[in-house]
């Protein structure tokens, strides 16, 4: 059986979730952390042989990562990954931080106090990743906990909005988060946002989420000269 370039062991979840769900989920994992590198080509054949699945599944998975914009299917030459594009990365940044720093605000003013035990659990995890420098574990928590903020006022809808941008920021994360001390710093930042939050402060709470989002653009000029290949 073939093998897709950078695709690590992967089975599926028991559960009302379809196969096309999860493939996407994994190939996006696989994107969002540079295994499947841009101009890597995805071949729906060797994907349904690797897992074992028909090709319907896997043409839907494919379909739903060219919505996101980070795979594009081109006529006569098949799929592939997109390199990155630092104008949409840039574009999602600001997207990104007009809706976090406005569920950070609320946040402030209240927030659903189940919801904020929860955060003090993510945070923990965090922990953990940073001293294995594990840094996917890492990174599953991290979008913990900005989700758990958003469900901590109520809005899942801010969420989702997010999630459907933050792709375009999470491949050059990616490129940041090489150890336990790039990302000790994420989980400082973390603890100064719910502190501003546990304090009632709507003004830090905004101030601690814009610079916490700042923190990519800093980082950019470097990662595009170390990484040309990488980006449009």
């Amino acid at each position: 059986m073939n093998k897709q370039p950078g695709m690590a062991a992967f089975k599926f979840a028991e559960g009302s979730t379809s196969v096309a769900h999860q493939l996407r989920a994994e190939l996006l994992r696989a994107i969002i952390s540079l295994e499947l590198k841009p101009g890597t080509r995805i071949s729906e054949v060797e994907v349904a042989e690797r897992y074992g699945v028909s090709r319907q599944p896997v043409r839907e998975a494919v379909i739903a990562l060219a919505q996101t914009g980070l795979v594009r299917t081109m006529p006569q030459r098949g799929t592939a990954v997109v390199p990155i594009s630092v104008s949409q990365m840039l574009d999602a940044r600001f997207v990104r931080e007009a809706i976090e720093v406005a569920v950070a605000r609320q946040a402030a003013r209240s927030m659903l106090p189940q919801v904020r035990m929860q955060l003090d659990a993510i945070i923990a995890q965090q922990e953990i990743a940073v001293a294995a420098s594990d840094r996917d574990t890492f990174f599953r928590y991290d979008e913990a906990f900005h989700a758990a903020l958003c469900e901590g006022i109520g809005s899942a809808t801010s969420w989702d909005s997010i999630r459907n941008v933050k792709v375009h920021m999470d491949r050059v994360c990616s490129l940041t988060l090489k150890d336990a001390e790039s990302m000790r710093p994420l989980v400082a930042e973390h603890r100064t946002i719910l502190a501003a939050i546990d304090a009632h402060d709507e003004a830090a709470a905004a101030v601690g989420m814009s610079r916490h989002l700042h923190g990519i653009l800093t980082s950019l000029p470097r990662l595009e000269a170390e990484h040309p290949d990488l980006f449009q």
